[in-house]
């Protein structure tokens, strides 16, 4: 006998999907350019792989539109946002927008990546790998450059929304 309000038919993707939806992931930006035009996307994959030497991995589907940006880039930056980005998660999430027009605030960084002002951390990243999973592609970057702010309170996405901390 199962708990109340436990499936026991999800299977397969249904199943990953449904408890993914569960977890609560911290919201990241990334962003990258080429011939001078920036792009970006959000993503809530990021994650630490290594300490030494300081990695990252975080997964972009090939049918994004950053991806062909992504794809060809020797360098990206990485943003965790916070708690007060909410706003920002969701234009780097749209379709349909300059997703770096205003109010999105940002400048260039080093390697000539385009990197967001007032978040959380940034990370400027050399791509190392891009390893290919089904319509994905799980990418693996070395940190060379960042800049933290401690004590920011982060951004989280769980059950298809966009959530915030509370003690």
């Amino acid at each position: 006998m199962s708990a109340p309000g436990v499936s026991e038919t999800l299977r397969g993707g249904a199943l990953l999907r449904a408890a993914f939806r569960e977890h609560a992931a911290g919201v990241a930006v990334v962003t990258a350019a080429r011939a001078g035009r920036p792009t970006g996307f959000t993503a809530t994959s990021l994650s630490s792989v290594s300490a030494e030497p300081p990695v990252v991995s975080f997964g972009v589907g090939v049918g994004s539109s950053s991806w062909p940006v992504i794809a060809e880039a020797e360098h990206l930056a990485v943003h965790v946002l916070g708690a007060h980005q909410r706003e920002l998660a969701e234009t780097f999430a749209s379709k349909e927008v300059d997703r770096f027009a205003a109010p999105t605030s940002w400048r260039w960084g080093p390697h000539g990546v385009p990197v967001l002002d007032g978040v959380s951390a940034w990370l400027v990243c050399r791509v190392i790998a891009r390893v290919p999973v089904a319509g994905h592609r799980v990418v693996l970057a070395e940190v060379d450059d960042g800049r933290v702010r401690p004590g920011s309170r982060p951004l989280l996405y769980q059950q298809g929304r966009f959530r915030l901390l509370r003690d």
